[in-house]
């Protein structure tokens, strides 16, 4: 007898995994239980995908359930391919397919931490070149003497203590588990009993997806976000526009708010650590001393430069350096006689940098300023005097003695790196 065909209602299977899946795991949100479900469904159409979102599964401690939602992922996913400790070429020869596995890796911290991250480094290059499609690696095959092309691209799910690697933290969705609270209950996890109903579960979203292959593959998703982000969760809220009620609008919600928790949790390079507290430094100053940006900034108990350098501190020659690759330079800086004693300067010259110079580089690469914060910052441009109590932010500058400068015109000098000296408004 012929079996009646079944038709799958999108918004009836993410409902079933949504229940499945907080039937075992506690996550620390809605937004990351709908970011978890359609991840898991996404792997069910990796070749309708042009990126391949990871999913990085982080605690700060252990039995915060990341292993346990690493399991449920496991049986839930498209062709699962679980590892702790493989090595790269086995992944690469795993991945090598044109319908690769969904890539799980527990215990990452063991692998991209502490000693073994140099030794891993490869593995972490196959992950991010992994993200999108036709970055394959090309390795020289000795045997045949010829170039091999193998195929990096597959959605991968990591689970660890602590942060990832940035690089691929960047290319993730992240859930950042936490243990369980007195009163949140879950049922235990049994791989025998309770696989069947998840391998169902996956088998169901399989159906329904390659049943709509070709509008996955031709999806353009109106993206709540820009640039890797979108790209990242693009495949998620593909899945959740195909499945329709109330999914749509989850999970765009669930892209914008784990994406503003993972960047407000994120690693700052030194780069833009550096200009965001060099806007501090700053205050409402259009330019400022160079040995004064450099007490400002290593005055700062919370920031890093007073013991940069291996706890040498920051010198002017290696903050130029940083500088420079945002293209601001330092100059010859002619201050007015108001200026130069609110700054202890001992001449109306000094070496500095123009506010100028900074505001490209503040617009493109540092946080919005919090108005709150800035408010209560200093105005290094008005006078004061050194003891007049500025706390951690007064202008203090160790100048050798030398004598008074003559209240009278100075030419203006050349510099011959940079021309004539300017005043702080940028003028000759």
């Amino acid at each position: 007898m012929t079996q009646p065909h079944r038709t799958i209602e999108g918004p009836a299977i993410l409902d079933r995994l949504h229940d499945a899946l907080t039937r075992y795991v506690v996550l620390p949100s809605p937004e990351a239980i709908d970011a978890t479900v359609l991840w898991i469904a996404a792997t069910h159409a990796q070749q309708a995908w042009a990126h391949a979102p990871r999913l990085v599964i982080r605690a700060p401690e252990k039995r915060c359930g990341k292993s346990r939602l690493l399991d449920i992922v496991e049986g839930a996913c498209a062709n699962p391919l679980i590892t702790v400790n493989a090595s790269t070429a086995a992944v690469y020869r795993s991945i090598g397919s044109d319908d690769p596995p969904t890539l799980l890796v527990d215990e990452a911290d063991t692998i991209f931490g502490g000693k073994a991250a140099e030794a891993n480094e490869e593995l972490r290059g196959l992950l991010n070149a992994g993200h999108q499609r036709n970055r394959p690696t090309i390795r020289w095959d000795n045997t045949n003497r010829k170039v091999e092309k193998i195929a990096t691209f597959a959605m991968a799910a990591l689970a660890g203590i602590g942060a990832m690697p940035d690089t691929i933290e960047d290319r993730a969705v992240v859930i950042r588990m936490r243990r369980r609270a007195p009163g949140e209950q879950v049922k235990p996890y049994r791989h025998r009993r309770d696989g069947v109903i998840l391998r169902q579960l996956a088998n169901d979203l399989t159906e329904w997806l390659h049943a709509h292959h070709a509008a996955l593959e031709k999806a353009e998703p109106d993206m709540p976000l820009e640039d890797r982000a979108a790209d990242t969760w693009e495949p998620l809220i593909a899945v959740a526009d195909l499945a329709g009620g109330d999914w749509p609008d989850r999970g765009r919600e669930a892209a914008l708010t784990l994406t503003a928790e993972r960047d407000s949790n994120g690693v700052t390079s030194d780069r833009v650590r550096l200009l965001t507290d060099c806007r501090r430094a700053f205050g409402t100053a259009d330019a400022i001393p160079t040995v004064v940006l450099l007490d400002r900034l290593k005055a700062d108990p919370e920031a890093p430069w007073d013991e940069y350098n291996n706890g040498a501190g920051l010198t002017a020659m290696r903050l130029g350096m940083l500088l420079k690759e945002y293209d601001i330079t330092s100059g010859n800086i002619r201050f007015t006689p108001e200026q130069a004693r609110s700054y202890n300067l001992l001449s109306d010259q000094a070496k500095g940098y123009q506010r100028g110079d900074f505001q490209d580089a503040w617009q493109r690469y540092c946080p919005p300023l919090d108005p709150d914060t800035e408010a209560s910052r200093i105005e290094p441009s008005q006078p004061s005097h050194p003891s007049s109590g500025l706390g951690r932010l007064a202008p203090v500058v160790r100048l050798k003695p030398s004598q008074p400068t003559p209240n009278t015109e100075i030419p203006p000098p050349v510099d011959h790196t940079r021309g004539p000296v300017t005043d702080a408004r940028g003028t000759a």
